[in-house]
């Protein structure tokens, strides 16, 4: 912006871009309405055919078509139309971006160039601004705008600045117009990282992009959730912008004040995809007054132009009942023909011969190519080049990670929580033979955990893709920078992390102390952390959703854990799968740890044959050693042959399988970058509503769509026209909504919560009061306490200390008071699985008496759907709802509870157009002439809308009253007080909320040189308001004291909240198969890749082993399956937590218990799935198979299930909870004697006792093949040599006698160690068969007190207020005294 400004100066030529479209047309895919697909659909042949037909033939529809005019340089665009009409997509359209369109065709010109040449040169001089703000959390705002003007600092600058002072003081000027100087060093935040308000991150997204200096800007509304004097201010800066830089603004908006709307020049009116107004902005009004409809009174234009797009909302002025337009495609045809169409066909001709001509192109050219920085391609759409692209964003990736310090100590405190339980674990190991199995078992964890870690960056890399995205269409840096910019962040972080862990690990082992297998120990296992991070960041690149990367991410570190060589051999994987090992990098990074550790290795044979009793005096030549690469008479085994033997090693092979470690790295890498580079976007998400199946309204109400079913009644005011209000009379009538006469009311009310370094009053000496029958509205600027307020009226704060008084009739608010309010909060929090009818229902029935019969509360909830204006969609699923009716639902939901006392509302028009929100306050309206109190907090009102209310709360900043009191006929009373008290005069055209904002000096850089606060103390008003509080309690404290109702916390028993629960849960189960059905899938690819890895495992050592291992493998697939379930119960106990509790709608118990419920099922129909893969597959025999069903797919499913809701009882989010199960589950499966067996645990043995998958694996592994013959294959009989003159028999006898084995029948004298499968179960795992049933036993011990244990830690940490500790610290205390 400054650059424009001074562009002459420094002899940098100007340019300008301006857009003309004609015949414009967009084409979407998928249909406007569908049914929701559940676990029955997807296995409908009928429905597997008509999916299969749409991915073949995609169903069209039309978004917008007919679209032309023309948008100069200069001049500023309004673009009006109802959600759901194609604002949005014109502004893409414009913006070209594209690619979530089917198609796009007819012209669009920016001057002289075509979309295809904006896209591929100029994309950053055309941005879009979207409505929803993200960006990264932890970044400060001041580096967020520091960023953004580095990536587009033009080469020449403003008198030789350079560029580091060039963007201090572009970003300097953007904090200052927009008010963002106090939060400069504050975090801009997200839903988890706490961080500047909603209106401020509204403004660093409208900063942000105004830091791009682009020449068209489209911004998509952006003044949602801001101030009605901050969109005003935010307006005036386009205005400013738009005139001195010559630039080309398109802006929608969904609610416009008059003074806003006249900032621009033109305006666009859009009615369900058809352009049926473009034109100047100063002729709109009287063109549709002509054309026969007529504004409401004090009716802003921008309400006016959309109320004509409502069939329901607009008004048809007398005597054009018979011939005015009343279709969208009417109404464009109309205009077509008018006198204002073709002087828009003229605007674009003459636009076509003054601006499209090549000359003009020459200039532009040249002028980019100026601010192009010398290495930067001539035609490349970036401003900087890719080096400088490559340093800002490393800058950047630093920034984040020292913003979210937290993650970093965190991974590297789990990195040494791993390495310590890991190396004590194997502590010391000896270099007998007896350890071989146990190094190999280190060696294989510490490659494995370093390198799999990095999977659980998969979201984070889904998070940052629209911000990058965004960026991308900026024009601000390559993508495939972003990508790289990390990876180089990366290493250090990852060195730092990998020594530590490294160091501490090798050395509790007691790895071979040499300096040169030290270091290519960490050589190996650190370049393998950074090439298997690169592997699953190329998978994240590769997809556009993050569950179908999650999915495949899922399978492939199963066969990247089954394929290293450990768990199984090379040589014993089915010849059909064994190419999969060259694919593994794992499998080379094993490879070389283990030949770097085992080539100077050369241990002493723990196991001679024969020994013991009657072998005293043998000699060492007529002994042998066990170990595989044992060699007869030679008391050690060398470490070379051990590998070379067992698992086909060879030293020899190292620094080679290091190049191919470093070959995947790089083509990991190199993919990756590829793949971010052209798969920067995300799964586009198209606005379909869903509706429940055997629903025939979804198409009836599409049927009915295109049809004006308008009831004209033109002397009529608008309430007279509006559905949502014609059925609130016959419901009031029939005496279903019967509200208390209770006044509410609160006095001197104040809130303090702790800070870091001291504490922050929100609230300071508030009071007022609710009366039955009057709409009150809670005002303010952002910031100013509007919600805190309403939270600490309705009790719904758990932090902070409030102190002041809150009354029903001048008493103490009764127990039940929670109970008897209704509150409509922002965030429409719903289960999104759930209808419409279903949601209200569910209301109904957990907060209405149980004693009232389901009919009656059937038929309450008709009549709520009837209030609300929800017929239509009442079998709507409550997540594909547009933003109205999903607010309509929230309302719904609150008024099925009949609250009796207050209805508490927290920006119900929020995100609405004008004419939602004028059918939202005008329903409000009618609640309260009923006989309803009702706090509503609204942002942005016009006169109008703000006339709808009958009293108004006014705060400022610092939580401070402002104003009490009644409105008045056409705002006078209030008017009247602020002019009494010095403020300006307010003119009759002059809407009454922006006005009096203005006045105290709200708004992002506004002030005020009076004290309101201070006026209002010292005001009559302030006087009449605390007689009319003392005349308030005196009167209801003559009132006797209502008893409540109930004697419990709930309404309802705990059998009755029970049911409702678990039949909502399953109703959501069944119509989420996305959930489910990735369940089902990851069971079925898990059990056939295990299965046929093992395939037909034999009775051998080998094939023992082989068993043993996939059953170990078995157990791992719980770790996927626990996280995605964990996901699942947050999400649930997040809409229990935000919205049912604070409602008192049902206890938390009977919530947990059935989620537990919901789970049991479907995870045992999974792990059946499994079973039925896997078990037969290896080769485990029919007869034994009845134990194991029962043991791994009925009990396993169970455990995990229950240990992963316990850990997600405690857990805030699901990403702490998945990283703590990880941790836990590597925890206790290290000590369940596979990895190390038993009898080398050392002094951990205790947790052998305590690892429930001691007995899991022992239960299955007994079972399966206990009590069994064994045999040895040809490699794995023990050659001897017997003293001269005794047979090999003789000589072996005695010593197989005592510990087992037997003798081969060939001539030469071969000795296996095992005959029977008992005696290598119990000497080398501790496992008995014998025990198979108390273990049955033991893991149902376990399930049942990890069920108890999700319920302790549910109320310890989530439903308990309070400090833990401090409390057993004061009971204690107590105790003593």
């Amino acid at each position: 912006m400054l650059t424009c400004i001074r562009r002459d100066a420094q002899a940098i030529k100007g340019r300008e871009l301006g857009v003309l479209f004609q015949n414009l047309r967009v084409v979407g895919t998928g249909s406007s309405a569908s049914y929701q697909p559940t676990m029955g659909s997807i296995f409908n042949p009928v429905e597997i055919f008509k999916s299969i037909s749409n991915m073949r033939h995609p169903p069209t529809r039309d978004i917008l078509s007919g679209f032309e005019g023309v948008v100069a340089p200069g001049e500023m665009l309004l673009v009006l139309g109802r959600p759901g009409s194609g604002c949005s997509t014109l502004l893409k359209t414009l913006a070209n971006q594209r690619g979530e369109y089917h198609a796009v065709t007819g012209e669009v010109c920016y001057d002289a160039f075509t979309p295809d040449d904006i896209s591929a040169r100029y994309r950053g001089d055309v941005i879009y601004c979207p409505e929803d703000d993200v960006h990264f959390p932890t970044l400060t705002v001041e580096q967020t705008l520091t960023f953004a003007v580095k990536t587009r600092t033009p080469q020449v600058r403003i008198g030789d600045q350079t560029r580091k002072t060039f963007g201090e003081e572009v970003s300097s000027v953007l904090t200052k117009i927009f008010g963002l100087g106090h939060t400069k060093n504050t975090f801009v935040g997200d839903a988890s990282v706490r961080g500047v308000s909603g209106g401020e991150k509204k403004r660093v997204s409208i900063a942000e992009a105004m830091a791009c200096r682009s020449l068209i800007g489209a911004w998509d509304n952006s003044t949602r959730g801001l101030d009605s004097s901050t969109a005003m201010e935010f307006g005036r800066a386009l205005r400013t912008a738009t005139d001195i830089a010559r630039a080309t603004t398109i802006v929608s908006i969904y609610q416009a004040g008059e003074s806003l709307y006249e900032l621009f020049d033109k305006v666009c009116v859009i009615s369900e995809g058809k352009m049926v107004y473009f034109g100047p902005a100063n002729q709109a009004r009287e063109y549709f007054i002509g054309m026969g409809y007529e504004p409401q009174n004090r009716q802003t234009t921008a309400d006016f132009l959309v109320s004509v797009t409502d069939p329901i909302g607009r008004r048809v002025a007398l005597g054009f009942e018979s011939r005015v337009p009343r279709t969208p495609t009417e109404m464009a045809a109309h205009f077509v023909n008018s006198r204002l169409g073709r002087e828009n066909k003229d605007a674009i001709e003459d636009y076509r011969h003054t601006h499209v001509d090549k000359n003009r192109k020459a200039d532009y050219e040249l002028s980019a190519l100026q601010e192009h920085s010398r290495h930067t391609p001539k035609d490349s759409p970036y401003t900087i080049s890719i080096p400088m692209q490559v340093r800002a964003v490393m800058l950047r990736r630093v920034q984040i990670l020292r913003g979210d310090i937290t993650t970093q100590v965190v991974q590297l405190l789990a990195q040494v929580f791993q390495a310590t339980i890991m190396g004590t674990v194997f502590l010391q190991l000896n270099d007998a033979t007896s350890a071989y199995f146990s190094r190999g078992g280190i060696l294989f964890f510490a490659l494995l955990f370093g390198a799999l870690s990095s999977m659980a960056e998969i979201p984070a890399l889904y998070a940052q893709r629209p911000i990058v995205l965004r960026h991308q269409k900026a024009a601000m840096y390559h993508p495939f920078v972003e990508s790289l910019a990390r990876t180089i962040v990366d290493i250090p972080m990852t060195f730092i992390i990998q020594v530590v862990f490294s160091v501490l690990l090798y050395f509790l082992v007691g790895l071979q102390r040499t300096a040169s297998q030290f270091f290519i120990f960490f050589l190996v296992t650190f370049t393998m952390t950074i090439t298997m991070k690169s592997f699953f960041r190329m998978i994240a690149a590769s997809f556009k959703t993050e569950s179908g990367a999650i999915a495949l991410a899922g399978v492939l570190v199963l066969v990247l854990t089954l394929y290293t060589g450990y768990t199984i051999p090379r040589d014993s994987i089915v010849a059909a799968l064994r190419w999969l090992t060259y694919l593994n990098p794992l499998r080379f990074g094993f490879e070389s740890i283990m030949v770097n550790e085992f080539h100077t290795l050369n241990g002493t044979c723990s196991t001679l044959v024969p020994q013991g009793a009657g072998y005293e005096g043998v000699q060492l030549v007529n002994q042998v050693c066990t170990t595989v690469g044992s060699l007869a008479g030679v008391p050690t085994v060398d470490g070379n042959t051990f590998v070379a033997d067992s698992y086909g090693y060879y030293f020899s092979n190292l620094w080679r399988n290091y190049g191919i470690i470093c070959a995947f790295g790089i083509g990991f890498i190199a993919i990756l970058l590829i793949m971010t580079e052209i798969n920067t976007g995300s799964a586009f998400d198209t606005t379909v509503t869903l509706f429940k199946r055997g629903s025939s309204v979804a198409l009836t109400e599409q049927a009915s769509a295109n049809n004006d079913e308008e009831k004209v009644a033109p002397a009529a005011p608008l309430a007279d026209n509006s559905r949502m209000t014609r059925p609130v009379t016959r419901a009031v009538d029939a005496e279903k909504f019967s509200p208390t006469p209770d006044t509410f009311s609160w006095q001197h009310l104040n809130y303090v919560v702790p800070l870091s370094g001291g504490e922050r009053k929100l609230l300071d000496d508030v009071a007022g009061y609710v009366a039955p029958g009057k709409l009150t509205a809670l005002m303010g600027e952002s910031g100013a306490g509007k919600t805190t307020l309403l939270n600490v009226l309705a009790q719904r704060v758990g932090t902070g200390v409030v102190t002041g008084d809150r009354l029903v009739n001048g008493q103490t608010v009764p127990a039940d008071f929670q109970a008897q309010t209704g509150y409509v909060q922002q965030m429409d929090t719903h289960l999104p699985q759930t209808t419409v009818r279903e949601a209200l229902m569910f209301s109904a029935t957990l907060r209405q008496p149980q004693s009232v019969p389901v009919a009656e509360k059937e038929a309450y909830v008709e009549t709520c759907l009837e209030m609300c204006g929800l017929e239509a969609h009442a079998d709507a699923i409550v997540g594909s709802l547009s933003v109205e009716h999903r607010k309509r639902t929230t309302i719904g939901v609150e008024l099925a509870a009949k609250p009796k006392l207050l209805l508490f509302l927290d920006e119900p028009t929020s995100g609405l157009d004008s004419q939602s929100a004028w059918a939202i306050l005008k329903f409000l309206r009618d609640l309260a002439d009923r006989g309803q109190a009702i706090l509503c907090t609204i942002h942005q009102p016009s006169a109008e809308l703000f006339q709808v209310f009958d009293r108004l709360l006014l705060l400022r900043k610092g939580g401070q009253v402002v104003y009490f009191g009644d409105i008045g006929e056409s705002s006078g009373t209030l008017i009247e007080y602020f002019e009494r008290n010095g403020a300006e005069h307010c003119g009759p055209d002059d809407n009454p909320a922006e006005y009096m904002l203005d006045v105290i000096g709200a708004g992002a850089s506004a002030t005020s040189s009076i004290d309101w606060h201070g006026v209002w103390k010292q005001s009559p008003e302030y006087l009449n308001l605390q007689d009319e509080l003392e005349r308030i309690n005196s009167e209801g404290r003559l009132r006797p004291v209502e008893q409540g109702g109930r004697q419990s916390e709930f309404i309802t028993s705990w059998l009755h909240q029970f049911w409702a629960l678990t039949k909502r849960a399953f109703s959501s189960y069944w119509r989420n198969p996305g959930y489910v059905m990735a369940k089902l899938v990851l069971n079925v690819a898990a059990g056939l890749l295990n299965g046929f890895t093992f395939w037909n495992s034999a009775s051998s050592v080998q094939g023992s082993q082989n068993k043993l291992f996939s059953i170990f493998m078995a157990t791992i697939v719980s770790v996927p399956l626990a996280q995605q379930l964990q996901a699942v119960f947050i999400d649930v106990r997040t809409i229990y937590e935000v919205r049912e509790r604070p409602s008192r709608m049902y206890s938390w118990t009977a919530l947990v218990m059935s989620q537990i419920l919901v789970e049991i099922p479907w995870n045992i129909l999974g792990s059946s799935l499994f079973f039925f893969c896997w078990y037969w597959t290896v080769g485990y025999e029919t007869d034994r198979a009845g134990y194991s069903f029962l043991m791994y797919a009925v009990i396993f499913p169970v455990y995990y299930m229950s240990v992963g809701q316990a850990i997600a009882s405690m857990a805030p989010s699901a990403i702490i909870a998945s990283l703590l199960f990880s941790t836990l589950f590597s925890f206790v499966i290290t000590f369940n004697g596979v990895l190390q067996p038993f009898s080398q645990l050392g002094w951990w043995q205790w947790m052998y006792r305590v690892s429930p998958f001691t007995y899991l694996v022992e239960g299955l592994l007994g079972q399966a093949i206990g009590n069994q013959e064994m045999f040895c294959t040809s490699s794995e009989f023990v050659p001897l040599t017997p003293p001269s003159g005794q047979t090999c028999e003789s000589y072996m006898q005695p010593y197989i006698n005592r510990v087992g084995g037997y003798l081969d029948d060939s001539s030469s004298c071969l000795y296996c160690p095992y005959q029977s499968t008992d005696v290598w179960l119990s000497q080398s795992f501790n496992i008995e068969y014998s025990h198979r049933w108390r273990n049955v036993g033991i893991l149902c011990g376990v399930i049942v007190f990890n069920i108890f244990a999700t319920f302790a830690l549910t109320y310890l940490f989530r439903i308990r207020q309070g400090n833990i500790f401090r409390s057993l610290k004061s009971r204690l205390g107590r105790s003593r005294s």
